[in-house]
């Protein structure tokens, strides 16, 4: 198969993120697919749960500007995790979003047209809320209408292993 025919054709793609660790390193993944092909857009959407905002939202007549203090504050993780990152000729927007994650998240990809969804998960715990309400990660695959990643943050070490090998392999090839 020719190079060309083996290349997807993911050109709108989509990073959720939470902030958490697993998030961070999924954002590797999403950024390498959009690096790969050129003329792709990414984008980059956090969805603020709205038990959460409806939390800040009883503040608003105690503490002036609550919201927007909320809204610069989740800018200033969004640039130093990852906008920061990104090469000058990658096209991308940033999304913020109030509602349940799977729902905002299903909904964005489906009115946006996005080809790919790249998302991290959390190891398996157990906690009474996945038992409950299951997991975020698990609810997109089911029922995405376009590809899905989904980066468990124990392929990190794996990772990282990987990145080493081939780097010490490289160091012995130059000898």
């Amino acid at each position: 198969m020719s190079e060309e025919r083996s290349l997807t054709y993911y050109r709108r793609i989509l990073f959720c993120t939470d902030f958490s660790e697993n998030a961070d390193f999924a954002f590797g993944f999403a950024l390498d697919a959009v690096c790969r092909r050129p003329g792709s857009k990414l984008y980059l959407l956090h969805v603020v749960p709205e038990t959460e905002a409806q939390f800040w939202k009883t503040y608003i007549y105690e503490v002036d500007n609550v919201d927007a203090k909320a809204k610069h504050d989740i800018d200033d993780k969004i640039q130093e995790a990852y906008l920061a990152r990104i090469p000058a000729a990658v096209a991308h927007e940033v999304v913020f979003q109030v509602g349940r994650a799977d729902q905002v998240i299903l909904e964005y990809a489906k009115e946006n047209d996005i080809d790919l969804i790249v998302i991290g998960r959390q190891g398996r715990g157990g906690s009474i809320r996945q038992t409950f309400f299951g997991n975020v990660a698990e609810k997109i695959a089911r029922k995405a209408s376009c590809a899905v990643l989904i980066v468990p943050l124990s392929f990190k070490t794996r990772f990282k292993e990987t990145c080493l090998l081939y780097t010490s392999d490289a160091a012995d090839e130059e000898d």
